[in-house]
């Protein structure tokens, strides 16, 4: 069902269009760098989807093994290229920090495998065509691992604002915070891995704002750095053509709400945090008023990772060589807008 106008007696929020990933086809994972967001892909793979995980390749062959036996996967390899090697595994995720994505799925690629890379992509546009175009040159499926655009709800949003229900766009506001440094991951104080709150928080409301506003006609970006040099904090302003704007913001220091908002002339829409998660989602009058509301919540064993998987695994199964919930010129337009990010924020990592 579709929403009415905000003026009508009634209002829904439309159903979500994404297939239930259970009933998505079989295919066999292999994972490349089992860190912690490999542990979430993994267990969701396992309780989400018909696909398993047949392989796990680590530079440290005890690390694969115990990755392996924490996930009941069958073949564990001390070695990058013995996993992308594994004639069982038919598409291979990267999971490693985000200084590797360029390198890692070329190496994937290079062996015949088609790969799911871990958000953000690559640490540039230029690293990000590459592996596109190599994606291409071999006939293979790529795609970004970027969820929170797998999800129903962000479906739901979609659908919102193609009916024009909001009127004319006018701010969307979003934001992603954790507080994550100095005492978290070390890869996040890191340059050479390049680390730092934009690729790895920030990319979440850039890409929720490409999602819904497409490609910005101007960026102005402002931000604090660590004593390392990489972003701790970063605000964001976002023009578009039609006059809409965008306000994003992610720190590494402190937690926020993580919640967004879609103003419109007519109406707005209001996720609760984390926006990017599975979650509510709300359409209000301009006066506050609750016109209509999708609760947050996932049925069964499910977790938000498997609609990642699952679509990959359609895609993979159909020949096709994107996902269209997270196409190639959506990655190439999120890594273009962190690119002028960070440069206007003074962020350069080592061998750029």
């Amino acid at each position: 069902m579709s929403p009415v106008a905000v003026g009508g007696n009634a209002h829904a929020l439309p159903e979500a269009r994404v297939p239930d990933p259970r009933e998505a086809p079989p295919i066999r994972w292999g994972i490349l760098a089992p860190g912690g967001i490999a542990n979430e892909f993994a267990a969701a793979v396992t309780a989400g989807t018909a696909s398993t995980v047949v392989a796990v390749g680590s530079r440290s062959e005890q690390r694969a093994r115990d990755f392996a036996d924490r996930h009941h996967i069958p073949r564990a390899f001390g070695s990058y290229e013995a996993l992308v090697a594994d004639e069982a595994v038919d598409a291979v995720y990267v999971a490693s920090p985000h200084s590797e994505h360029h390198d890692h799925a070329l190496l994937a690629l290079e062996a015949g495998k088609p790969v799911l890379v871990e958000k953000a992509f690559t640490r540039n546009v230029t690293e990000a065509r590459a592996v596109i175009r190599a994606g291409a040159d071999r006939g293979l499926l790529v795609a970004e691992a970027m969820w929170a655009r797998y999800l129903p709800h962000y479906d739901v949003v979609r659908q919102v604002l193609d009916t024009g229900v909001l009127g004319d766009l006018v701010l969307l506001r979003a934001d992603h915070s954790q507080l994550l440094h100095p005492n978290g991951p070390e890869r996040l104080a890191r340059p050479e891995l390049a680390g730092g709150a934009l690729l790895d928080l920030g990319v979440y409301p850039v890409s929720f704002a490409d999602h819904l506003l497409g490609p910005p006609a101007s960026v102005a970006a402002r931000g604090s750095l660590t004593e390392c040099g990489v972003d701790a904090t970063v605000g964001i302003v976002l023009a578009y053509v039609s006059g809409a704007v965008a306000v994003l913001t992610c720190s590494m220091l402190a937690r926020t709400p993580c919640a967004a908002e879609i103003i419109g002339t007519e109406a707005r829409l209001e996720l609760d945090g984390p926006f990017y998660a599975p979650t509510a989602v709300r359409l209000l009058s301009p006066a506050g008023e609750v016109l209509a509301e999708r609760p947050g919540t996932l049925p069964g064993p499910l977790r938000g990772f498997s609609y990642q998987a699952a679509e990959f695994a359609r895609c993979l199964s159909a020949g096709s060589r994107e996902c269209p919930a997270m196409p190639h010129a959506a990655t190439l337009r999120v890594m273009s807008t962190m690119d002028e990010i960070r440069a206007q924020v003074g962020v350069r990592y080592p061998g750029e």
